[in-house]
């Protein structure tokens, strides 16, 4: 019993000493990152390596989830005699749950991975140690581009996410099912709101770009500089992201819409 309370308490000093380290890296990290904006070229390419590479996962996943949507939810709406409501169901679940959340977690899948493992290379590299004895902050200089990059990126591939879903929605309901196009655009057209519904879920997109990038970099800058320890910071990466991605989206959610 007591190695029992002994081992668990040493196992909550290590996360608690965890946080705070976490913690200091990511107030270290938001402030070298507005002067990475002096450095606008390097922000530019890494928006192209993780926004613009990710694009074709994007793209592809929001058009099969927007095909699926409009599917179910009209097999659903039928029996109600509700299927005019079918291009607003489909609107609002792209743009405030659906974009947001599944870009996140596609974007810690395949950036967040790759971010991971570049910076664990460059420090298994010693490309890192090399820095500091050229007195260059690899956190100014690596780091807080990368940062502001993934910022950027997120709430665009959510928006083109919820875009082309809608458009896969359209796709099937109008030119498979026989909606008709004119109530399919009225409804939504009418019913949602910019700043509420589209403009919350761009807030969203860009807490979980915060959220995946600052992760990402974290568990590149600090993993152990061996491949194995590469490896198992890659996938700290997407089941860090992903949770905290999940349980920020219910807080966010119930923050935004809990007046509804």
């Amino acid at each position: 019993m007591i190695g029992f309370v002994n081992s668990l308490g040493q196992a909550t000093l290590r996360a608690f000493a965890a946080l705070g380290h976490a913690a200091y890296f990511s107030v270290d990290l938001a402030r070298f990152t507005p002067g990475s904006l002096r450095r606008f070229g390097l922000v530019v390419d890494q928006i192209y390596a993780i926004g613009y590479r990710s694009l074709t996962i994007i793209l592809a996943s929001g058009f099969a989830v927007g095909c699926v949507l409009a599917l179910q939810m009209y097999y659903a709406l039928v029996p109600f005699g509700a299927a005019e409501s079918l291009g607003l169901v489909v609107n609002l679940s792209l743009v405030r749950e659906l974009g947001p959340v599944v870009t996140a977690l596609l974007f810690a899948g395949r950036a967040g991975t790759a971010l991971t493992a570049e910076i664990g290379l460059m420090k298994a590299g010693e490309q890192l140690s090399a820095m500091e004895l050229m007195a260059v902050d690899p956190r100014s200089r690596v780091l807080a581009p990368r940062f502001l990059a993934g910022i950027v990126s997120m709430p665009i591939l959510a928006i083109l996410y919820s875009a082309i879903g809608i458009l896969g929605a359209w796709l099937i309901a109008v030119q498979l099912i026989g909606v008709d196009p004119a109530n399919f655009w009225s409804i939504m057209q009418s019913k949602v709101d910019i700043t509420r519904d589209v403009g919350n879920g761009i807030v969203k997109s860009f807490v979980f770009g915060v959220i995946c990038t600052g992760v990402a970099l974290y568990q590149g800058y600090e993993t152990q500089a061996t491949p194995e320890g590469v490896a198992y910071a890659t996938t700290r990466t997407v089941v860090f992201s992903s949770l905290a991605v999940l349980a920020m989206d219910f807080i966010l959610t119930a923050m935004m819409f809990s007046t509804s």
